[in-house]
């Protein structure tokens, strides 16, 4: 008895352990820009990128992370300081539980330890922070080559000399050229400074050798755009090399990489604090806040991503190469993304640096260059022609899959069978639906029409400045409606569509959904998605069960059309035609498929689907006599329980039709579900056909 107790309790424990899961503490380096200070009230003054390398002087804000697998809240978190610089006083500054700043006031490393609780138990890490001071680029403008420049040592690899020739034409590299000769117009002025240059207080004041540090030295300065201020900047080199938006400004102050440290004192990173540290400063530069309205912001994580090194390739089947925007950059370069052992905490956003090339590449805007066969669906059509600016789009918003593939498999060997989650330039193209037929479904012009896809409708001009929907549609948003308070952006379809100011203002020309009222097109959309579901297992309920679907091929069909459709999320936006004639196919082959084994159409006698269907309380019947004969409805139950006998008469040839209000004989309102009805003319049985009773 006493080891059975023993047993017992032990098994207590290790249930209680499998709910309460050790945690797995990371350090996570916090990115804070221009709008970040303006907007929290931090008292610092100091933007952070987010990286390890930072300049002297400037704030690090570090916040505590639980990486577990299934992570449970932090109760507790302490910062500490392992070691610092010599000379340095630096001190952690608590902001929240879970959130820390401190001065990197002197250069060096700055280990970080930190220690969590959770429920699940204790953990703790550390990181090193390194601090250092700018160098300049070398080379810049003409201007010489001198160590610890970056170009004194990467002049001598071609791979940095192939970078270095595509940034120093990039608008990165010029912009502060162009303001300050005057080539941007007269309102350039000294603040522009702040972002166009290399090290230059931003915006808390620090001495570690920025451009403004060295302006200061040669008593250069800035007072109106004139050729004779960049002639005059140009006489110190020291300066020129600092007078771009160059190297540094993006991996990090480079003296202790250069200086005897080690290669790790420099950085490539793939996150979007380097570039929200500007591209998130006041009214008019707000593409990274817009960003953080964006999906992207929120990358989605399944532990399926960790693929491993056997199925890392470029397909449609690699997760990673549309899920973490370093996974996009390589796919970019053919390269493919080894993903063993990684979660979530290594997972990185999809944001500015996955879209565009920081280096510059001479296309517009800088964006990346897709592989030259990426540019094909899953069922083999290539889109070539199509898409303009917006085929960087088109890389991941389209099906992994073909209905041709995937129709062969059983639904229920997995959640995930399907077209995936974002098909919309599948629907675009009005490709990739599951067809009972050689027809194919017609196509709205917006694929040919609209000259650079995605990029044309969803990051078309945003909201002036004021309105409150600024920075919550268009843009880099991507969005078109903002939900707060369900507004939507219609401006870049009104060129073509005038006095259309809402989604609601496109009107749907038929009632597609059978509800008797034409409504607009994306609530007769969802209208008819809803048919669908109830019409899918489980019949009758607004739900799908998908492991019920199973073998029969004309569900498949019906539920890849459902998911092909309802993952598009334009609600028949994007292809409003082919979204209305594939929904209504696949309705009418769900609920006017025959039972099996009943023979069907005599001769020319026939039985219609009825309508409205689903239907409630009521419904009309129509069948065809061909000579006059006695016709015989009946319905049943799905249980083939028979309920009502609706005619039994003789009816001359020609059109008949009969209502029906859902009730037995007796008289009794039937419940919801699927009834069965069928016609006899004389004894031999015309047809058999479902119906949906909905209460």
């Amino acid at each position: 008895m006493k080891n059975l107790f023993l047993i017992l309790l032990l098994s207590i424990i290790c249930i209680g352990e499998s709910y309460a899961q050790v945690p797995r503490a990371r350090i996570h380096i916090e990115v804070v820009t221009p709008d970040t200070l303006l907007r929290s009230g931090f008292t610092t003054n100091s933007v952070a990128t987010g990286l390890r390398i930072v300049p002297v002087e400037t704030f690090v804000y570090l916040g505590a992370r639980n990486i577990a697998s299934s992570p449970q809240a932090i109760t507790g978190a302490t910062f500490t300081f392992v070691s610092r610089p010599s000379g340095s006083t630096a001190s952690i500054n608590i902001m929240t539980p879970t959130y820390i700043n401190f001065l990197a006031d002197r250069a060096g490393e700055y280990v970080v330890k930190l220690d969590i609780t959770t429920a699940g138990g204790t953990d703790d890490t550390t990181i090193t922070i390194v601090s250092a001071r700018y160098i300049g680029v070398g080379g810049f403008d003409g201007g010489a080559t001198a160590f610890p420049q970056c170009m004194s040592c990467h002049a001598a690899h071609p791979k940095f000399v192939a970078i270095y020739d595509r940034w120093k034409v990039s608008s990165h590299a010029l912009m502060a050229r162009k303001g300050i000769r005057g080539d941007l117009g007269t309102s350039y002025d000294a603040s522009c400074l702040k972002c166009h240059t290399t090290g230059n207080d931003h915006n808390i004041a620090a001495n570690n050798d920025g451009f403004d540090d060295i302006q200061r030295q040669v008593s250069w300065t800035f007072t109106s755009p004139s050729v004779a201020r960049w002639d005059a900047l140009r006489a110190s080199n020291s300066l020129l090399q600092r007078a771009t938006i160059g190297c540094e400004s993006c991996h990090g102050p480079g003296s202790a990489h250069t200086m005897g440290g080690a290669i790790t004192n420099t950085q490539i990173s793939y996150d979007d604090g380097t570039c929200g540290t500007c591209h998130d400063s006041g009214t008019r530069y707000n593409k990274y806040r817009e960003w953080k309205e964006s999906d992207h912001f929120t990358p989605i994580w399944s532990g399926s991503f960790a693929q491993a090194t056997a199925s890392q390739n470029n397909s449609l089947g690699n997760c990673i190469r549309c899920h973490d925007g370093r996974g996009y950059v390589n796919f970019t370069y053919n390269r493919t993304t080894n993903t063993t052992g990684m979660n979530s905490a290594d997972q990185i956003d999809v944001g500015c640096v996955a879209c565009h090339d920081p280096h510059g590449n001479g296309r517009p805007s800088s964006l990346r260059v897709s592989p030259a066969t990426s540019d094909t669906l899953s069922t083999g059509f290539k889109y070539t022609a199509f898409g303009g600016k917006g085929k960087t789009c088109m890389d991941c918003h389209k099906s992994r899959r073909s209905i041709a593939a995937m129709l062969p498999t059983t639904v229920a060997m997995s959640s995930t069978w399907g077209p995936h989650r974002s098909v919309q330039t599948d629907v675009l193209l009005g490709q990739n639906a599951a067809a009972w037929d050689a027809n194919p479904y017609v196509n709205t012009i917006h694929n040919v029409a609209i000259t650079d896809g995605c990029v044309t409708c969803h990051m078309g001009s945003a909201p002036a400045i004021g309105n409150v929907n600024r920075d919550k549609v268009a843009g880099h948003t991507m969005r078109l409606r903002n939900f707060e308070n369900n507004y939507t952006h219609t401006a870049s379809c009104t060129g073509c569509h005038p006095q259309r100011p809402t989604f609601d203002s496109f009107v749907a020309d038929r009632d597609y959904d059978g509800d008797g009222t034409i409504e607009p097109v994306q609530a007769e959309v969802s209208g008819l998605l809803r048919r669908i579901r109830i019409a899918l297992p489980p019949v009758g309920v607004d739900s799908i069960a998908w492991a019920s679907i199973g073998t029969d091929q004309n569900l498949r069909r019906a539920y890849w059309n459902y998911q092909l459709i309802f993952n598009d999320n334009s609600l028949g936006m994007h292809n409003t035609k082919f979204t209305f004639a594939v929904l209504t196919r696949t309705l009418q082959e769900l609920v006017g498929v025959s039972v099996k084994d009943e023979p069907v159409e005599v001769m020319s006698f026939s039985l219609a689907q009825n309508y409205p269907n689903p239907f409630n309380p009521s419904t009309k019947i129509q069948f065809v006599v061909a000579q006059k004969s006695n016709i015989k409805i009946e319905v049943f139950t799905s249980n083939g329980e028979l309920v009502n006998v609706l005619v039994n008469e003789s009816f001359e040839a020609g059109n008949h039709s009969i209502n029906w209000n859902a009730r037995a004989n007796d008289g009794t309102e039937l419940t919801s579900g699927v009834y069965l009805y069928r016609m006899i003319s004389d004894n031999n049985v015309i047809g058999t056909k479902k119906m949906l009773l909905i209460r």
